[in-house]
């Protein structure tokens, strides 16, 4: 069956705003919509049309305003762009929506917010709204250099600010605070142990202060001891972060799987929301061994199961699915990007752990990726993957994927393009980059990751957020990271010779995420024939000045041909939504990504 067949037997709920249509004999048939006077990107840099329609959720004609205007019948919606930057909405192709979803309505997000001062406000206001029982939460997506006062906040700060309500707050992979509330509800102390991190202690007694060490697993391990929100709220909240990343132009995504993330349990409100037709983001998914010391058996029930862009698992109304192992294939293989902290060294056990889980995948062909934050661990991974193809040949059959990649070497990616892998890279050093120069120099960070040389090596490569717990999941910073080369708090750390052009940023982002999923030749593309999947921004990306690319929106987003948000200028077009749930959610007073005021 033809995929554009296929996308046509299911459907969005989605309730269709009201269009000026004309009254004129139709030309052609079946034309949904037309957007004319636009600045639409096209597949070479510095091209752009003026208009285009689309047909059964696909791009149809392309082309100038009065050509693409004579396709029009009484039954097409048309939007005037009043000439605004259309792009192909964009794919976040390393990231963790659907854990995200269930429970971003109960967490407070700083990502975006420009002061300590206006951090700690919202603590203070939200810990009034937020019920005995429940937690005031900021889980990651933010950067100490983001505040105006280049510094984090203290414990002394936050505990004034909330003395009489459990806060819990998760900086990147590498810090977590508890004020004295917090450590009392969880009932830490002196002897309260973590693998993978410490609690400080002062005068014998826990601060309150988190440290990795050299894992996460100490984060994540006290997120897990938070209260949850109900099945009905965990519904509305992933309807409502999905609708937050439409509003900044993201269509597709895919999921890297992560820390608490369950399979099949913690994937149920995302099937039964696509069930309902109502998932507003083209959703690919990986599985995740969570569990250490499960991880093979893991594998082993659940790859035969699944087979990539089998459509018959989850998301079918968001179109080709593409299940897959990863990115954590055996805890063994972890390391860490805490770049406050160490190298992780990898045990010496770590090849035979990797060789039987990666022997699983390759008898099943499955598709794989693994996180690798630096080369040493990704000289280990390709020897076992060499190793076991040697055996069971999978790697130029199967579409894997490294990582991250901070810190490769040429020997590499040289082994990676031979292999037929792909490079998914993450803005983490806008939140990271002082302390890797810090702990490696300028001269390592020049190409950390190296995007512009596996661009030009012809090796696939696909840029994500690896949102929300590390990094934002705003793809905007991403494409500001790409083309300025500077950090949050402004360290240039690359040159002209590892930056990308505003086009090649954007196609890595759009087109290049694709290929992750399989997917290039469906969607990634204002392009005839792929999915009608777009945004128009708030300001023309390819002419603002780079400091503007930040603070970029969509106003209108649009997936397979139907409206899923619309804002300002497009605001009467925006599609009705469910109130936010629970009453007390921060996310009902603050929203989610803040703006500059």
């Amino acid at each position: 069956m033809k995929f554009t067949t296929l996308l046509s037997l299911f459907t969005f709920s989605i309730i269709s705003p009201t269009f000026t249509s004309t009254n004129e004999i139709p030309l052609e048939d079946g034309i949904e919509l037309i957007v004319f006077n636009a600045k639409v990107t096209l597949q070479k840099e510095g091209e752009f049309a003026e208009a285009f329609a689309v047909k059964n959720g696909n791009f149809y004609k392309i082309g100038k305003n009065k050509d693409i205007l004579k396709l029009k019948s009484a039954a097409t919606k048309i939007i005037d762009a009043k000439g605004k930057t259309v792009i192909p909405g964009l794919n976040d192709s390393h990231a963790h929506l659907i854990r995200a979803g269930l429970n971003y309505n109960a967490e407070l997000r700083w990502d975006g917010v420009s002061s300590i001062q206006e951090a700690l406000q919202m603590l203070k206001e939200q810990a009034k709204r937020t019920p005995k029982d429940q937690w005031i939460r900021v889980v990651g997506g933010w950067s100490e250099y983001q505040f105006k006062e280049r510094r984090l906040p203290t414990l002394e700060e936050i505990n004034a600010a909330v003395p009489d309500k459990p806060v819990y707050i998760m900086y990147l992979y590498s810090l977590g605070y508890l004020n004295q509330m917090g450590i009392e509800k969880l009932n830490y102390n002196e002897l309260t142990k973590f693998p993978g991190g410490e609690i400080v202690l002062k005068n014998g007694k826990p601060t309150g202060m988190l440290i990795a060490k050299p894992s996460a697993l100490i984060l994540y391990k006290t997120l897990t001891l938070l209260p949850k929100l109900s099945h009905e709220e965990q519904l509305n909240s992933t309807l409502h972060f999905y609708r937050e990343l439409n509003r900044f132009g993201i269509t597709s995504a895919i999921d890297a799987g992560g820390g608490g993330q369950y399979y099949p349990n913690n994937y149920d409100v995302s099937l039964e929301l696509a069930k309902q037709g109502k998932l507003n983001v083209r959703t690919s998914y990986y599985l995740f061994a969570v569990d250490k010391g499960s991880e093979k058996d893991f594998f082993t029930t659940w790859m035969p199961a699944l087979q990539s862009g089998s459509n018959q698992d989850m998301f079918k109304p968001n179109g080709y699915t593409y299940e897959g192992a990863g990115e954590n294939l055996t805890w063994e293989a972890a390391d860490f990007e805490n770049f406050l902290e160490p190298r992780p060294e990898l045990h010496d056990k770590m090849e035979n752990e990797l060789d039987s889980i990666v022997s699983i995948i390759a008898k099943n062909k499955t598709p794989f990726r693994i996180h690798a934050t630096y080369n040493e661990s990704i000289e280990r991974f390709l020897d076992v993957f060499e190793k076991v193809d040697k055996k069971y040949p999978f790697l130029n059959k199967v579409r894997w994927i490294i990582d991250h990649a901070e810190t490769i070497n040429d020997a590499n990616l040289e082994r990676i393009k031979r292999l037929g892998g792909g490079i998914a890279v993450q803005d983490r050093m806008l939140f990271q980059g002082e302390y890797f120069v810090d702990r490696y120099g300028n001269e390592a960070a020049k190409n950390s990751p190296p995007m512009a040389k596996i661009l030009k090596m012809g090796i696939p490569m696909g840029f994500g957020t690896d949102g929300t717990r590390v990094s934002s999941y705003n793809p905007m910073l991403t494409l500001y990271w790409a083309v300025s080369g500077k950090t949050w708090g402004g360290l240039q750390l690359y040159d002209k010779s590892n930056t990308l052009s505003r086009f090649q940023a954007l196609e890595t982002i759009t087109h290049g995420s694709a290929w992750f999923s399989n997917e290039e030749e469906l969607k990634g593309q204002i392009k005839l024939g792929m999915y009608a999947d777009f945004a128009i921004l708030s300001d023309d990306y390819f002419t603002i000045p780079e400091e503007h690319i930040k603070r970029l929106t969509s106003e209108l987003t649009v997936v397979n041909g139907k409206i899923v948000y619309a804002a300002n200028d497009f605001k009467s077009l925006d599609p009705n939504t469910s109130a936010i749930i629970p009453n007390w959610s921060p996310v009902k007073f603050y929203g989610g990504y803040q703006l500059p005021k």
